[in-house]
């Protein structure tokens, strides 16, 4: 059985004290909730290291929501796997759909990032999903095969096993659409199988695929009840402790 994965990327919210508040706030939230749900979250670079001595001790994940893919050098502004590491970092985002759309990152650069973070010991969240445009021309399958198949170049069977693959239609991410449970699974599938093509269905069927795009309380247990969702790269339902703690509650089967 793959473990449900539940993480929430903070974007650009949240100064040092609100993050403080809103981590204690999920602690509470999620604590005695069964093992078979992993929390991950994913604050904004300034505020890791209090993130991770406030989780010190518990159960939740710390991830970053991205990263760059050399050691160090002349990257004004970025961050490297190393730095990440340093701070306590678990995880880490990559090719998500707002880096992708306002950055022009590239599937070749994202899979770049994704074979750094592996080598350096971190597991990243590897994004794909298509746009309103792409699905409303039934493009939906060959784009996300495309991704895939660019994001996950020259890892091996072993690195994919160890990486989280979210699904986000750009569509659905901040807003409030949701792809249906059916239109998710689907794509899952899609995902899913392609995996077993490029490497084995026994490959595939240990990967973890999460759904991302406007999970909240409302559609999250039914999202992810669907055979081939594996948990949810949560917005800014994971902003509130409360939203946050049910969607986990709902992974949970509570």
């Amino acid at each position: 059985m793959r473990s449900k994965i539940i993480a929430g990327n903070w974007k650009m919210y949240k100064d040092i004290d609100d993050s403080v508040e809103l981590i204690k706030g999920i602690t509470t939230a999620s604590s005695g909730f069964p093992p078979g749900v992993k929390v991950i979250l994913c604050p904004p670079f300034t505020s890791l290291a209090v993130a991770q001595r406030l989780l010190e001790g518990t159960q939740i994940g710390l991830g970053a929501q991205n990263m760059h893919h050399e050691d160090e050098g002349a990257c004004t502004g970025e961050i490297s796997a190393k730095m990440l590491k340093s701070v306590g970092c678990r995880y880490v985002i990559v090719g998500h759909s707002e880096r992708r759309q306002y950055f022009a990152e590239s599937n070749d650069f994202i899979n770049k990032k994704a074979r750094k973070a592996l080598a350096s010991g971190l597991i990243p969240i590897i994004c794909v999903g298509e746009t309103l445009e792409e699905r409303e021309k039934n493009l939906t399958e060959k784009v996300v095969t495309v991704q895939i198949k660019g994001v996950l170049k020259e890892l091996t069977a072993g690195d994919v096993e160890k990486s989280i693959i979210a699904y986000e239609p750009v569509w659905a991410i901040g807003t409030g659409k949701t792809a249906t449970p059916q239109q998710a699974e689907e794509v899952h599938q899609v995902i899913r199988k392609l995996i077993g093509q490029m490497h084995s269905w026994a490959t595939a069927e240990k990967v973890v695929i999460q759904y991302g795009g406007s999970v909240k309380p409302e559609n999250a247990q039914v999202l992810l009840t669907q055979p081939n969702i594996d948990g949810a790269l949560v917005g800014g339902a994971c902003l509130k402790a409360d939203s946050f703690g049910q969607i986990i509650k709902a992974a949970a089967g509570l």
